[in-house]
């Protein structure tokens, strides 16, 4: 027989005991909530330090592309390639001139018409296109009216720049040029040579496919040579026939870096830069493009093939 407040004494053993469990679990759960913060705030301390480290890499890369550059100027290399290592990591990095793209704002119609047909497009409308590219720039003054009116009548809400392309990425808003076109087109292409030519000696098969008068056996007879004797650019330039006129063996003073780092650790980044070199003054370059993959880092693999 329970004695009297037995009852009130088992109630009260209860709710302390359901108490503790609630505490207990309350406990657990900040712990929880602690250590997720901790690793989230470990990550990111991590992700900030990796993002320093491969911002100065890329950086030390320039530098000393800039400083093999400079060393033989006027008339520097066209391009190159080198690896060091350099703070627990390996930094590969090419060179090339832009020269070996064709310039938007330098190029004739007829080596801007030349690579559309190389990639695929009928020689008609490549040359149509050409035609409202040399007129978006302001070559040809005399057509601007005309097409201003085109571009108003398709209902779209700007006119030709009548001006120097900023950027290759304003292709696209040239008038009628499919975006597939310029997607493809892009890689071939430049803002920053100055030049009307293209350099023989480090342009893409598609750059040179684009050269008037170039037919499938001169590509391939100017390929083999090239891969034969990249130096002797006299040899290749005999090869390119009535496109002789629209190419060089001169590279310009604007070079396409292309640095990959590949940390011990197995993190990879890229970064692509186009510096300018300059012949006198304080600063021996000055970076005219930069993008890199440093926030969404890709593996080392695909980083080269994109370069490619």
């Amino acid at each position: 027989m329970n004695e009297p407040g037995s009852h009130s004494h088992v109630g009260s053993d209860g709710f302390i005991a359901v108490a503790v469990l609630w505490i207990l679990a309350a406990m657990a759960a900040l712990a929880s909530i602690y250590t997720i913060y901790v690793v989230d705030t470990a990550a990111a301390v991590s992700f900030h330090d990796d993002r320093v480290r491969i911002e100065a890499l890329t950086s030390a890369a320039l530098e000393l592309t800039a400083y093999r550059l400079a060393a033989s100027l006027p008339s520097g290399p066209t391009a190159g390639h080198f690896s060091v290592r350099l703070g627990q990591a390996t930094v590969t990095t090419d060179f090339r001139s832009e020269a070996a793209r064709i310039d938007l704002n330098a190029a004739p119609k007829q080596l801007l018409a030349g690579l559309f047909v190389a990639l695929g497009i009928a020689p008609d409308l490549a040359a149509n296109y050409a035609d409202r590219i040399s007129i978006w720039r302001g070559s040809e003054p005399n057509a601007q009216e005309h097409e201003v009116f085109a571009y108003r009548a398709a209902g779209l809400g700007y006119v030709p720049r009548q001006g120097r392309f900023p950027n290759i990425s304003e292709l696209s808003l040239v008038r009628d040029v499919p975006a597939g076109l310029v997607q493809r087109a892009l890689p071939f292409l430049t803002v920053f040579s100055g030049r009307p030519q293209i350099n023989i000696r480090e342009a893409a098969p598609e750059v040179i496919a684009a050269l008037p008068g170039m037919t499938p056996d001169r590509l391939n007879g100017v390929l083999i040579q090239r891969k034969a004797a990249p130096d002797n650019g006299t040899a290749l330039m005999q090869l390119l026939g009535p496109g002789q006129a629209y190419a060089t063996t001169q590279g310009s003073r604007a070079s396409r870096v292309t640095v990959h780092v590949a940390f011990d650790n197995e993190h990879r980044a890229g970064a692509e830069a186009v510096i300018l070199m300059f012949e006198q003054g304080a600063e021996p370059y000055s970076v005219l493009s930069w993008r890199d993959d440093i926030d969404e880092p890709r593996p080392f693999d695909q980083l080269r093939a994109s370069s490619q």
